[in-house]
This record gives C-alpha cells, structure tokens and sequence, in this order.
C-alpha cells in the first residue's frame, strides 16, 4: 500500500471532497485533516429503542428513512420567510419525526437534497412530542454511504462496518461527517511521518501517548480509555505549543534593551506620595513596586494589571508614570473613549494638583505638565498638546486614538499605559509603542474586567501579571437586585421611587439605556428597547417630575458631553440617563444608584463594569437590573449571577462560560470559533499550567529550539498565523 507524507495535499486523501472540506475549514494538507476532532462519539449499542421515548430525554437511534418533506413558512415575528424539512424514519415497527429549521433558503435546499428515503443514519437529539407524534428538532445527524455514494454497497453495509464508538465530525453544508470520517480513515492507514512537538521526555513526565498514538484513539477508538488517552495527549500538545511560543517570546523580551527609568529623590513621586489624602492598599503598594521594580530593569517591562472595578488602578499607573518622568521621559495613557479620556485627565491633573501645572503661574517648582488629546480638540488645542508632547513639556500625554496619528511625536517616549485594552486592535496598541523610535518603551496594559486565572495565562502569556483584588478603604458595598417587568410590573414603580428617595438623601442616580434613539438598530419584530433621548423626557414628565434630569450618549458634541459630566459630577443633575459611555473610568463619588434598562442586552462583565460606577463615595450602592425576559431563560440566569456575587473573577468565569471562549489566540473576543480545539482555558486549568511549567524548562534549556524540529515547526507555524501576531503585539 502506498504511504503518504504529513504535508501531503489533502486531495491524496479526500479525492474529490479536498475542495470541498478545505473551503469548509480551511484545511490543505493531510496533518491538517487529521487535526479535525471528532465532536462526539456514538456507542454502536447503546441506540435507543424507539418503542420506549421518554419526553425531554436524548436518545440516538439508528433508523432508515421514510420520507422527506420541505415546508416553507413565515416567521410571526419577524415576518421572514423561514423553512422547515419534516423527515420521517422508522425502526422495527416505530417511528419518529425529525424536523429540521433553517431560515436561510439554500440550506434548507442542501438539506433536502442529502436526505432521501431508504437512506440510513444515526439521529441523535432530545425528545419532544408534537401532535401526538414523537419528534426530535434539529437532531445531529449521520448519514450513512451507499452504492450511489462511494461504490461500497448498501447503507446497511455502511452501518455494519461502523465501530463500536461511532466519531460523528464536524461537517458543512457541502460536506458530511461520514465522507470527512472516510478521508481520515484513509490518512491514518497511509501516513507515515507523524510529527510528536511534545518531547519524548516531556510525555514521559505527564504520562501522554505519542502523537501516532493519540491520533488513532481519537479518530479510531476500541475503547472510551483509548478515546480519552489519546485526546488527553492531543490536548496538552495545544496547551504545549502554544506556551512554548509564549516562553519564547518572553525570554526574547528579557534580552532586549531599554532605558532603565530609576526615578530621582525629592522628585514628583515623592511628592506625589507626601500629598496622598489617604494610605495606599497592601496591595497597591504590592504591585507598585512590582511595576517600580520593572521600570528600573534594563528591559522592557510587559505587564498586565488587571483589577476590580475601584481597585485603585489608576494611582498604581500615575505613579508609574511618575517615576518615568522624573527619569527625564514621558507616558502615554491611551483610552478608548474621549469620556474616559477626559476623566483620566481630570483625576489625574486633579491628583496631581500644582505638580501637573509646569510652565503655569503657580505651578510648583519641577511640575510637568499633563496633557489631553482626542480627535475632538480644536486647532489651537491640538497645536498646543502637539507641541507639548513633541517636546517634553507634557511629561504625561493622555489620549484616545487620537494618539497613534503618524504626526504625534514624542520626545522621550519611556512608558505606554493602555487602559481598557480590550477596546484596542492589536495593530493601534503596536502604533503607540513604536513612536518610542529604537528604545523600546515599557508597556503596562490595564483592564478592570477581571480575566480567569488560565486565560490571563493563554491570551496574556508573554505579559507578567500583577492583581489588585481589595477595594480601597471608604468603598461602601452594592446591593444588586433584578427588577423582572415580565411577571412583577410594579416592581418597575417601586424602583423609580427608589430614585427618588436616594436623590431626598442629596445622591444621585444614573440610568442606562442600551440605546440612543428608539429606533437605533431596530428590525421588524424586535422588542422596543429603553433610548435615551426618548426615556430621559418620559422620565422628566413622569415619575421622575421635578428633579434635575439630563442625558449623555456617544453622539452628543464633545463639549456638550463634557459639559454634562461637569454638571453631574458638581452636583448639579440629580438622574443622568446615559448609554454605555459611563461603563469605565467615570468617578462620580455621590453616585449612589444605577437603573439599568433593559439590562439583558447587557453581557456579564459590562454589568459589572456599570455598576462599578456607584458607591464609590463611602456611601451603599444599588444596582437594579430592569428586564423583559421571562421565566426561566439563560438571559435571566445571567442577570442573577450578576445580583448574587460582586466578585469580579466569579463573574468573568460565568461571562466566558455562557459567551463561549471566542478565539482566545486571536482577536476576536468572544463567540466565534476558538482557535484551540480540544483545550479550553477555563476547564484545563491543569494542562495549561503543566504545559507552561514544561516549555519554560525546555526554552531554558534549548533556547533555539535546534534539538527539538518538530516543536520548532509547529511553533513556527503557530508564530506565521494570526494568533501569533496577536500574541506578538497584545
């Protein structure tokens, strides 16, 4: 029998399916093809006797088909088109109804043509029972070949040579399961040369099966102990490789040189530190000197600080940004949005006092200057801000993307604090640090959504990471409760006395709407959602009438945005309706109560961002969570989560859970297709740090990679993919 290599084409295996699959996954070789997982396995014996269904139970059956038949219909909602295939199949003397939904019209027509009567497969769902009949919706399903498929003779002999674990693959609309299962059967048979990245030292450690191994029991399983040994070993490989290029990157980082920024005595930190009204956390000044300690280093400090809403962050970065200038260069704080911009320039030249008021009639001897700019400046401002930063007269330069223009020079360019840097691409987080010119600046990423441990550890690896976990003295506690409008409407008016009660107390109250005007976004059908510009005047006439009600969303002119943030901040609008544009860096201290409208359009960390704005002042907070969802939905289960706990990390773990991982290894945040496949950094807890603790000592040792050219080359295609340029610039 002819062999084939691991880089072979795909069609040396897939024949006249490669197309077809390499458009579906973007596979081209045969070691891509094997590297596609099973996404579950069906034990030939255990099919279900259709004879004896219970309602709500999952059950697979194997079947043959009796007859298809496509509906089209329209949607009561939308009013859309949408398209239903009723598929009827039978077993012995029983039989059951599989209805397929699709609401887009070339799909439902793929779906027809590949399922027709006489046809056997493996169906496998929870069951209902509709119309006195037993029906199983959208079941996963596995269509077996016969002579009109691949000239091996019936369907039923397709079945019999089926395994006792059945592998059902991910597949498309142009390609199935069992014709994927074929070409990989066909490449495990064939292929020879199967790369094993995982040292055979390493393997030996934790235990694992080689690569050839691993492949087999996974595709091919006698047992579920081979299954799970051989994804186990395939699993860590990930884990591995990908903390192998993390390791790299990190010790490539130690070598490179920068300015060691060793501050001086009696200069602004110093007296920066002698002025603070109140007494650092252990924590703050834990993680303080971390960053200090870093700072004074010859190489590039990259690090992560990451903390709960009100940790304190912002004081831990200005006296980093502190130590920088009195070193004689300049830090950069990038936001992402020119509110938070301006609250950073706010509390900082506010902290700061005389020693942020260089140049100026009683600024104090040795200040520097602090200086803003955003897109929205006007060109005598700009000039200025321009000027200060390109000549060092600005020791801190805040900003939003306005900073990464190609025309934004620095003098000395020695620290790069990005706030929030999940807002940032990765190419404008680059752009900041490289107008350091040929020394590299140090860079301190902040984020107050608190990442799991794990995460942090897959996303952030080539970043050392520091954590603020305890709240400054002073911060009162938030009650957090939900107000369901769907089954306790008078809930609704008890919440708008609330309001009313705590502005008689002389607090104030922000209200959230996830929507400027009602019919930003709005689709046929949709649920009207709370807008600002028409919620603000209801609740002014209604059952807010008479207290000092104002507005602030993204589309207001700056000037007016900023004007109505002074005006809240001074005390002087009781009930700000706002949009999203307060979730980060707002302090208003007198801030008590937070209404959020409509609060399941809201994800997990952005609800905990947004109560973070209240109770800032030593005063308790309370965060109401208006919503329409009914009874026992995931959209209410998330808003409970949000009321039960104010932990931050408890909260991110349940975000990550119910958005799914997302491509941890590239930018996208959330909800697509993760580019780890058998790993996930919430459940492998283990792995991963096994896997870390093992190419730190294989780096150590080889820092080249030269004895080990399978690691290298799955390393250096890891290090060509987009996942690598995030970790590159991230």
């Amino acid at each position: 029998m002819p062999t084939i290599r691991w880089d072979s084409k795909l069609a040396s295996v897939a024949g006249k399916h490669a197309p077809k699959i390499e458009k579906a996954f973007g596979y081209h070789t045969v070691g891509d093809l094997l590297r596609h997982y099973p996404r579950r396995y069906v034990p030939k014996g255990s099919l279900s006797d259709l004879g004896a269904l219970v309602v709500d139970e999952h059950v697979t059956v194997i079947a043959q088909v009796l007859s298809v038949q496509p509906r089209e219909y329209r949607e009561r909602r939308t009013g859309r088109m949408a398209y239903r295939l009723e598929v009827v199949v039978a077993t012995g003397d029983h039989e059951l109804m599989l209805t397929f939904f699709d609401k887009k019209k070339h799909i439902a027509d793929w779906r027809a043509r590949h399922i027709s009567p006489g046809m056997h497969g493996v169906f496998s769902g929870k069951v209902g029972r509709f119309r006195n009949q037993w029906q199983l919706t959208n079941p996963q399903t596995q269509l077996f070949a016969g002579e009109d498929d691949d000239g091996h003779g019936t369907a039923l002999d397709a079945w019999e040579r089926q395994p006792d674990l059945i592998t059902l693959y991910p597949a498309s609309a142009s390609i199935q399961s069992w014709q994927i299962q074929n070409a990989i059967a066909l490449a495990l048979d064939l292929v020879e040369d199967v790369p094993e990245p995982v040292p055979a030292a390493v393997r030996l450690a934790q235990g694992l099966v080689g690569t050839r191994q691993a492949l087999e029991w996974i595709h091919r399983p006698g047992s579920w102990e081979d299954q799970k040994a051989g994804e186990r070993a395939l699993r860590f490989e990930e884990a591995f490789v990908t903390q192998t290029v993390l390791a790299r990157r990190r010790a490539e980082l130690a070598l490179l040189p920068a300015l060691a920024r060793t501050g001086r005595e009696g200069g602004l930190l110093d007296r920066f530190d002698a002025r603070l009204p109140f007494e650092l956390t252990a924590g703050q000044q834990e993680v303080s000197e971390q960053i200090l300690g870093d700072l004074a280093g010859g190489h590039p400090m990259h690090r992560l600080l990451q903390g709960e809403v009100g940790s304190g962050k912002t004081v831990v970065a200005l006296r980093a940004m502190l130590r920088v200038v009195d070193s004689g260069g300049q830090a950069a704080l990038l936001a992402p949005t020119e509110v938070l911009a301006q609250q950073h320039h706010r509390s900082i030249t506010a902290m700061l006092g005389d020693l942020a008021d260089a140049g100026m009639l009683g600024g104090a001897e040795g200040a520097t200057g602090v200086a803003l700019l955003t897109g929205s400046l006007g060109a005598a401002a700009r000039r200025e801000a321009l000027l200060d930063a390109a000549s060092g007269a600005a020791g801190i330069v805040i900003g939003t993307h306005a900073l990464l223009e190609e025309h934004v020079q620095f003098a000395d360019l020695g620290l790069v604090v990005v706030d929030e840097q999940h807002r940032f691409g990765v190419e404008q987080r680059a752009a900041l640090a490289a107008k350091a010119g040929e020394s590299r600046p140090h860079v301190l990423v902040m984020t107050a959504t608190p990442i799991p441990r794990t995460v942090a550890m897959t996303v952030f690896g080539d970043l050392e990471t520091s954590t603020l976990t305890e709240l400054p003295a002073g911060r009162a506690p938030i009650q957090s409760s939900v107000v369901p409008m769907r089954y306790q409407p008078t809930w609704l008016d008890r919440a708008w006395e609330r309001v009313r009660e705590e502005v008689a107390k002389g607090h104030q109250v922000y209200i959230v709407c996830p929507r400027v005007d009602p019919d930003d976004k709005a689709e046929p059908g949709d649920v009207r959602l709370a807008a600002v510009e028409e919620i603000a005047p209801l609740l002014a006439a209604g059952p807010l009438e008479g207290l000092r009600v104002d507005s602030l969303h993204g589309r207001m002119t700056p000037d007016r945005k900023e004007a109505v943030m002074r005006a809240f901040a001074d005390g002087a609008v009781d009930v700000l309706v706002a949009t999203t544009v307060i979730e980060v860096g707002v302090d208003v201290a007198n801030a008590t109560v937070m209404v959020v409208l409509d609060a399941d359009r809201f994800g997990v960390s952005q609800l905990h961002q947004l109560r973070g704005r209240v109770g800032r002042g030593g005063h308790p907070g309370l965060c109401l969570l208006v919503t329409q969802a009914e009874r026992e939905t995931p959209a209410l289960a998330r808003l409970a989560a949000v009321a039960a706990t104010t932990d931050g990390f408890e909260l991110s773990r349940v975000d990550l859970e119910q958005r799914r991982e997302g491509d941890v290894l590239g930018a996208a945040q959330s909800g697509s297709r993760s580019g780890l496949k058998l790993l996930s950094v919430l459940e492998h807890e283990d792995e991963i740090v096994a896997a870390r603790e093992a190419a730190v000592e294989v780096v150590a040792a080889d820092p080249t990679l030269r004895q080990h050219a399978a690691l290298a080359d799955a390393v250096r295609r890891l290090d060509e993919s987009q996942q690598a340029e995030y970790l590159e610039k991230a």
